[in-house]
């Protein structure tokens, strides 16, 4: 049975899908975007400080789902500008200690909101 993830620390769905999904042992993370849960406001600065919100914000989502950064085993970065790789790449390695989860990064014409960064991933509960 699948079941829906759902934390208040985490910018709320604005749309017809959950935060996350726990299905089958893993679980997997709708893209966040670098909204503060806190005002329900867009971060407004460089890409460094949009990775970063939504950083928080996908830690904010696993914590909820009894997880975390170790468990990822996958992540997808959808990126505005592709010459922002190296900035979006120094605040998420801070957020992975062990095992680098496999990655893709695509760049795109727009994210929601005019974010610069939106990140989602898919973690494993196999290790719990």
């Amino acid at each position: 049975m699948n079941e829906a993830i759902k934390t208040e620390k985490a910018p709320k769905a604005v749309g017809a899908y959950s935060q996350a999904i726990k299905a089958g042992g893993y679980l997997y993370t709708s893209g966040q975007i670098p909204i503060d849960p806190k005002t329900g406001v867009f971060v407004e600065g460089g890409v460094e400080a949009q990775t970063k919100q939504v950083m928080e914000n996908l830690k904010q989502v696993i914590q909820e789902a009894g997880l975390d950064f170790d468990d990822v085993i996958k992540t997808t970065i959808y990126i505005l500008d592709m010459g922002d790789f190296a900035a979006v790449n120094k605040v998420y390695e801070q957020y992975f200690t062990k095992t680098l989860p496999a990655r893709s990064c695509v760049g795109v014409a727009s994210l929601p909101k005019g974010a610069l960064v939106e990140i989602e991933l898919v973690a494993s509960y196999q290790n719990k």
